[in-house]
């Protein structure tokens, strides 16, 4: 009997995540090609806040929500993402 190793590294890849683009400082980039520097301090130090979106007929589910809370806690951190949240809700709407 086979048994699968779960813990909470474990995940079930996803082949619609193989297209997604990720924002590296302004820039889109493939997921195979986004890279962030050994000396981030995101990777140095675990500083990071995140936001998660789902699309639905698409139009981006609650993105005044998810605005909010990614501002906020940007703030929470002394983070200043560079970005108001009207220009990159535009962005998203790309």
């Amino acid at each position: 009997m086979s048994t699968v190793n779960t813990s909470t590294h474990t995940y079930v890849d996803d082949d619609r995540n193989r297209s997604i683009l990720i924002n590296i400082n302004g820039e889109l980039l493939p997921r195979d090609e986004a890279k962030v520097s050994v000396f981030d301090s995101a990777f140095m130090l675990g500083d990071g806040v995140w936001e998660g979106l789902r699309v639905h007929n698409g139009k981006i589910a609650f993105l005044d929500k998810h605005l909010a809370r990614l501002y906020g806690g940007a703030k929470a951190l002394d983070f200043h993402p560079g970005i108001s949240p009207a220009e990159l809700t535009e962005r998203l709407e790309q």
